[in-house]
Order: C-alpha cells, then structure tokens, then sequence
C-alpha cells in the first residue's frame, strides 16, 4: 500500500498498509483474479510522484562513485528459465519461461548505512520516511468526500515490525507492521535508535524513489527482475535457493526461525538485521541473496506478467517488465517488484527467500525490511 495511504487507518476502518507477504490471499477470502489471456486490461495507473521524480533529476552522478566498482561483481550473461521451481511458488511466478541476459556488474551485497551515508552527505538527498506526507498529493488518491486525516497523521513516519505477543490473536499486517513517527533510514527503530554498530547493515525505510536516487548519484541502476533472479541463481539450473535445494537452515540466510509473528527463537544469532556479508556467498560470489531484507528492482509489479505473449513465443533478451502494474490485492494502487525476502520470511508465512519468489510494493513505501543493490551496465 502506498505510503500516502497509510494514515487513513484512522480515517476508515480497514488496514491499508504494504504486508510484505501474500498471506492474506492464502488465508484470506479468495481474490477475483482476472484471467491471464486479459490480466493486461486490467492495469494499475503507472503515476509517479513529480517531486520525488524532480529531486532524483536534480541529482548529479558523482565521478568517483560512477568509476568505482569495489564491491561489484560481474555477472556472465547467458539463459535461464525464470519462475517458480516447487510447490511453494505462487501463481504469479507462472508459466516458466526462456530469459536471455546480457553481462552485467552487481553488488556482491546490499548498500550499507556507511554507504547510503556517504551518498547523503555527498548530496543532501533527504528520503521519503524523513519527508512529511503532502496533504495535496493525498486527497489526490482519496475517494471525492473523504475528510483528510489529522495533521499529526502528516509527520515523518515509516513501518517498523513489532512482534505480537504469544496468545494475541492475529488478524493480519496491521497487528505486526506498527506506523513509528521518526522512522527512517538513520533511526530503523523510531526516536531513540540509532545507526551506531549498524553500519555494514543494509540501509532500510528506503523506497523506490531512495534507492534510484542513489543508484543516480553512484553512476548504477536497479537491476531489473529477470536480472535480479538470474543473479540469485548463481548459476544453477532449476534450484529452489541460491545455494540450491537444500532446506533452509540458520547456517544459510538470515530468516525467521520460530512463529511468526510471534517468536523468533534466533538461531541465526540475529533478532532482526544482519550486517551484509554475514553468510556464504552464491555461485556468483553474490551474498543475502536470500532474506535479510526485501531488494527493490526496476519492473513494475504485474500479477500475470509472465503469461504475456513474448514469453510463450521463446527466448526473451533482457526484458525490463510490463508496461503497467497490476496486483489483484490493490488494483489501483501502482507497485515495483521485491525481491529475495526478507528476516520475517519462514515457510509458514512466505518463503520470500526462493529465488523465484516475487512480491511487491509501492514505490514510496519503505519499511524496516527493505532495501537494495545495484547493477551497472558492462561498457
């Protein structure tokens, strides 16, 4: 859900908050989806917001940055088929189909706090979560008649987790995903954390918007999704994680071991990040390709995009995604892809870290469990 919308929790009565899970199409009453041969009738709007697209254009690409690639990997091109590869993949990660990529550079990990840091520093940029909601551009995406929220609903905020206590009853999101004023990259946790021995963490409360402008100022993009799963792959043909088909365990990923949302027992030794770098890496040399947090790609978000016509007809070179977003949850509302999962992730609940898991979000959404990497084009 789109950060804008978040405040009218206190305006009507329904939770209208970004889940990072499809659990509520499992439990839930049953969506009317539309089927595959129309899906691409029934888009979501592709609008994005004009200042944040204004202050990314206003940014200039620093020439250091731009000629660094410490920290990056080459990634070999070649083909693969992209999509689900066992009875947890969901609708949306079918029909299998031929991808062709090209060579690419990627960050063996996710951006850091020292690094999202030195790029604020660089350049002034203020995100999303540090911004105070624009009550014009609000009302703009509000039925005609709704009264606009109380002004204090407006401050600074993002979504921080909050396990629910043992016994409470569960009824979806909103019990876990808590609106925390002060929340943003430099405090994960709201006023009074801080960034202090979190900084080879990745950077988190970082939307969209956040991470291209700091792809803009590092001379690097998002990778797009078929980018992002051919990386994860790390060269294997049909495996369900980046190290393979072996179950995951606490050796692996930093995932949530326990109930959730209730107790995460830490097996991983992490209760909630983990500093990059912290598990093996894949066959690409690629590290938290699974869980730790949710990576932003490029594509928009479409539920039956890999039904489209080019992906039956063969090998598809180096898509960029659909044209227009559609989830049959929010139909109205225009969402990026996720990838990759995140330390909320177990198989009970999601099992975000598969390679071929895809979920999505509103591009001015951050939250506590998502940041990104960054790819550049080989010259």
């Amino acid at each position: 859900m789109s950060r804008y919308l978040a405040p009218l929790i206190c305006v009507v009565c329904f939770v209208l908050i970004s889940c990072g899970s499809d659990k509520s199409t499992e439990v839930g009453a049953r969506v009317e989806q539309p089927s595959p041969e129309n899906a691409a009738q029934t888009p979501g709007p592709n609008n994005l917001i004009d200042a944040y697209v204004d202050a990314i254009d206003q940014l200039e690409t620093d020439r250091d940055a731009s000629q660094n690639f410490d920290g990056m990997v080459r990634i070999p091109g070649g083909e693969f088929q992209m999509g689900g590869d066992n009875d947890q993949a969901r609708e949306d990660e079918y029909p299998k189909h031929g991808i062709r990529v090209r060579d690419y550079w990627m960050d063996v990990h996710e951006v850091t706090n020292a690094q999202y840091l030195e790029f604020v520093k660089a350049t002034g940029y203020i995100t999303i979560a540090e911004q105070e909601i624009d009550l014009d551009e609000l009302m703009k995406q509000l039925p005609p008649g709704t009264p606009p929220p109380d002004p204090s609903l407006l401050e600074p905020f993002s979504l921080v987790f909050r396990a629910v206590p043992e016994g409470q009853p569960v009824n979806g999101p909103g019990d876990w995903w808590v609106m925390t004023k002060g929340a943003n990259w430099r405090q994960p946790e709201g006023e009074g954390s801080s960034l202090k021995g979190r900084e080879q963490e990745p950077v988190v409360h970082i939307a969209w918007y956040d991470a291209l402008a700091y792809c803009k100022w590092a001379g690097k993009r998002l990778p797009t999704e078929a980018e992002w799963e051919y990386a994860a792959r790390g060269g294997l043909s049909d495996a369900i994680y980046p190290w393979g088909n072996e179950p995951i365990d606490a050796t692996k990923a930093n995932y949530w071991q326990g109930e959730f949302p209730h107790e995460n027992k830490g097996e991983d030794s992490f209760a909630k990040l983990s500093a990059v770098g912290s598990f093996a890496p894949n066959g690409y040399g690629l590290h938290d390709m699974a869980a730790n947090v949710w990576e932003w790609c490029a594509d928009w978000f479409h539920y039956h995009y890999y039904y489209d016509d080019q992906f039956q007809a063969g090998i598809v070179d180096n898509p960029i995604g659909p044209e227009n977003s559609y989830d049959p949850m929010e139909p109205s509302v225009p969402k990026k892809v996720i990838r990759g999962g995140s330390f909320l992730c177990n198989d009970s609940y999601c099992s975000g870290y598969r390679v071929a898991s895809r979920m999505k979000s509103s591009p001015d959404t951050g939250m506590e469990h998502t940041g990104f990497r960054c790819v550049r084009d080989v010259q």
